[in-house]
């Protein structure tokens, strides 16, 4: 199966907005993040079922996945932006149409829960997709200047992306000198971890292995990465990026406790491949957007990222 690689995004263009995961608790971070897409010049068309409510998902399984499927059959629609994260997009892979998503490929944005969606559609139909902003999270309240230029550079321009910078050209740490080319996959380790096992989670050999996380105790992160130990996806891989990992601490100070740093040390350290730490990117107000599925050169030696080509056509 090939690789595809979405056509970008033009000025006067129509997004879709859909919530395949949680509803925002405010609604009227939709309203805002909207009225940011069109003070920019685009047209916005919100999904029939956004704002529904069905305990902790945004509507039933049926309603998410009708707006998704809409927001792809619908030649109208060139961008399909995510509202939040959440839970539920999991629910859904086994009820997709990938025909569907193959045969009429559009940027697909999102990340924390919507990353199942990502994984999927890679195995799936070989759709490049991009983990950035959402709507109701990143565009509803003052936007980051640093996320804005690096996103809509991102999916509107079909050159090449070239070196991916952290803001204010802060440094990445180097775990594990060494170069590698591969194909950036991966993404939130929580998610990552969920579709071991399944038809959804693509190959990851020969890959570059993206992972961040939010809100896991540093034992979660243990248990999460042992997991890739032992699933031998660490001795497939090429090299790895480590992304931020927010408030992964143990709220508990009477228990005993290694670090985050530990654990990833550890993890880490002494892989025999190329691995960055410190790359702004996760559940942070200053995001580099990332291409999911997009060939990318990881230099450790020399402590850069460098995209050789563009993730739009």
């Amino acid at each position: 199966m090939g690789i595809i690689k979405p056509k970008r995004l033009k000025s006067g263009d129509t997004i879709g907005i859909i919530s395949p995961a949680s509803s925002p608790d405010d609604l009227t971070k939709i309203n805002s993040g909207v009225q940011y897409l069109e003070k920019l010049g685009y047209r916005v068309e919100v999904g029939k079922n956004v704002g529904s409510q069905e305990g902790y998902l945004a509507g039933s399984d049926a309603q998410r996945l009708a707006d998704l499927h809409y927001m792809f059959k619908n030649k109208q629609i060139k961008a399909i932006f995510s509202i939040r994260g959440g839970y539920g997009s999991g629910r859904l892979l086994d009820k997709i149409d990938y025909k569907l998503i193959r045969n009429n490929p559009k940027i697909f944005v999102g990340y924390s829960d919507i990353n199942a969606l990502q994984l999927a559609f890679f195995a799936k139909a070989g759709l490049i997709t991009f983990a950035g902003p959402m709507v109701a999270v990143d565009f509803h309240d003052e936007v980051s200047a640093f996320t804005e230029e690096v996103f809509w550079r991102t999916i509107t321009s079909n050159k090449k992306i070239g070196k991916l910078l952290n803001p204010r050209k802060e440094k990445f740490y180097v775990l594990n000198k060494g170069r590698a080319t591969g194909r950036i996959l991966g993404g939130n380790l929580s998610l990552l971890n969920s579709l071991m096992g399944t038809e959804y989670l693509p190959k990851l050999k020969d890959a570059i292995l993206l992972l961040e996380d939010i809100h896991e105790a540093p034992y979660r992160i243990d248990r999460m990465l042992n997991q890739l130990r032992l699933t031998k996806i660490l001795k497939q891989i090429r090299g790895i990026i480590l992304g931020h990992f927010v408030d992964c601490v143990e709220s508990d100070p009477t228990k005993q406790t290694f670090t985050l740093n530990e654990v990833i040390v550890e993890y880490f350290q002494d892989q025999k491949m190329p691995v960055l730490y410190n790359v702004k990117h996760g559940h942070i107000k200053d995001n580099i957007t990332i291409p999911y599925g997009i060939k990318c050169v990881l230099n450790a030696s020399r402590a850069y990222i460098e995209i050789p080509e563009n993730a739009v056509l």
